[in-house]
């Protein structure tokens, strides 16, 4: 179960967006994948079920994206895949980590406070569905 780094192939893009698929209601497809990775400060890592996206900007992480396909859910994949990045990410410089999460999905949030991860604002509306994103940060100096 070890993250490593992605490679922004045609069959890495075909295998992230299938994951992606198979864990949110909004699709994201192989292009999407293959733009977000060219972009300056954005670098991804992928288990066999599961996959995070990261933009590094100066001395900030972002995630922008963590997905597990259901299958392989509540087995530390996710865990794996943040505490990954935040290692290649403080390797890069980065002193926080921002994400956003669905204020209706418990269980992400309570993995993200397990991980140390608080919550420091709140986006209205902000997916699809209606509901509100919780903005939370990691201090990544520790």
């Amino acid at each position: 179960m070890n993250p490593r780094l992605i490679e922004p192939t045609p069959a890495e893009t075909e295998r992230l967006a299938a994951i992606h698929a198979s864990a949110f209601d909004e699709v994201w497809g192989e292009k999407a994948f293959a733009d977000l990775l060219s972009q300056p400060g954005m670098f991804g890592l992928a288990t066999d079920q599961g996959l995070i996206l990261c933009r590094h900007v100066v001395d900030e992480g972002e995630v922008v994206t963590l997905a597990v396909t259901p299958a392989a859910r509540r087995q530390g994949q996710a865990r794996a895949l943040i505490e990954a990045a935040q290692v290649v990410l403080v390797q890069l410089g980065a002193a926080t980590l921002f994400l956003e999460v669905s204020a209706e999905n418990p269980a992400a949030i309570n993995l993200y406070a397990g991980l140390g991860f608080e919550q420091v604002g709140r986006r209205r509306d902000y997916y699809a569905d209606g509901s509100d994103a919780l903005v939370m940060r990691l201090s990544l100096n520790r």
